[in-house]
């Protein structure tokens, strides 16, 4: 008799279970899909994303008996893979950051006056901002785009580019006194007029 696994399980589980049952793999494809994407989409844009999130899941089915099921959350382990497949695409990365930081700002703005003033804030920083991102190096824009927009922990991080927590500290600091000295050692979202 096969038993299903809980789709509700700890994705430890679910890995484990597609050993012998392949489809049960799938209940994390419909987990994090859309959080890869989303995070995919905001680094290379969304023409990129369907494919490499695709991608991401191809590579680890086809390693799914080597994931360590230690780990209860899988999310580290898929933003790993991403992030490597990404590390393929960092021309087309630094390009979109560049292309951002020439495209006029959109004043088109609604209701209410305070999302309002938060966007044009916003669409202006845009530029200042994806200028410091394109001059990041790689690996500390990894770091600070897992943390800010993957949504991941330090220890996550660590996990998901096999690198030590000291070293995901350092690059975030890195990262973030790079970027906070390219907006004017300002946040954008904090000043008033």
């Amino acid at each position: 008799m096969i038993t299903q696994p809980a789709v509700g399980g700890a994705d430890s589980e679910l890995v484990s279970a597609s050993w012998t049952q392949p489809e049960a793999f799938s209940a994390l494809f419909d987990r994090y899909s859309a959080m890869l994407y989303r995070y995919v989409s905001r680094r290379l844009g969304p023409e990129p994303a369907e494919d490499l999130v695709g991608e991401t899941f191809l590579v680890a089915f086809s390693r799914r008996k080597s994931y360590d099921l230690a780990y209860a959350d899988a999310r580290p382990w898929l933003f790993g893979i991403l992030t490597k497949l990404i590390s393929r695409h960092h021309r087309s990365e630094a390009a979109r950051y560049r292309t951002l930081l020439r495209a006029p700002v959109d004043q088109d703005v609604e209701s209410p006056a305070d999302r309002v003033a938060a966007g044009v804030t916003a669409q202006a920083a845009r530029g200042k901002l994806a200028g410091a991102l394109a001059a990041l190096p790689a690996k500390d824009r990894d770091v600070l785009l897992l943390i800010a927009w993957g949504d991941l922990t330090y220890e996550e991080v660590a996990t998901a580019l096999g690198i030590p927590v000291g070293t995901v500290r350092s690059r975030l600091n890195r990262g973030r006194r790079k970027v906070r000295a390219a907006l004017g050692d300002t946040n954008p979202m904090l000043e008033e007029e």
